[in-house]
Order: C-alpha cells, then sequence, then structure tokens
C-alpha cells in the first residue's frame, strides 16, 4: 500500500470519527445540482477551460468536465463556482 493512500485513509477514518465533512478533510469537490440546470461547485482549483457547450473545472485529483448546451458561468468564488446551462453529461477525469 502507498503512503499516499495511508494517509488517505487515516483521514477518511479521521472524517468519520469525529463526524466532519469528508470534502474537507479529504480535499475533495461538493457538487450540488439542481436537475440539469444549475450547479455548485464548492473546493475547486479553477477553470481550466470555457464554452457555451463545455466547462473543464480542476479540482483536488484532475478535473472535473460538465458537457451540454448554453452553459454559462454564474459567479467564480475562491471556494465555489456555479454552472447554468442544459447540462448533458458529467464526467470526472484524472
Amino acid at each position: 500500500m502507498s503512503m499516499r493512500r495511508e494517509v488517505g485513509g487515516l483521514r477518511k477514518g479521521m472524517a468519520e470519527f469525529f463526524e466532519l465533512p469528508k470534502e474537507i478533510v479529504l480535499d475533495l469537490p461538493k457538487i450540488t445540482m439542481v436537475g440539469d440546470l444549475q450547479m455548485s461547485v464548492e473546493n475547486h482549483r479553477g477553470i481550466v477551460e470555457y464554452s457555451s457547450e463545455r466547462v473543464v473545472i480542476a479540482v483536488s485529483e484532475g478535473h472535473l468536465v460538465l458537457t451540454g448546451e448554453e452553459l454559462m458561468i454564474g459567479f467564480v468564488y475562491q471556494e465555489e463556482i456555479t454552472i447554468t446551462g442544459r447540462f448533458r453529461r458529467v464526467e470526472f477525469c484524472r
């Protein structure tokens, strides 16, 4: 087992034991969707690519790729991004 996996397992165990939000302890994105019309991504690393049909957002372990129609960035804060439009596909890429 690699050191990275051991540390990840320890963090996950601590999050569960202390009932802490896993997205914070494990540095994971938290994604909230409202149907196929709106998405909020917390704990992101920035926007990598943007067009009206594709948005790529950097996250801790790779990229979150959104494809659809009429995609627009609602707002960008240091810890949260909101995207609106008609989502067709949501994909994690490492």
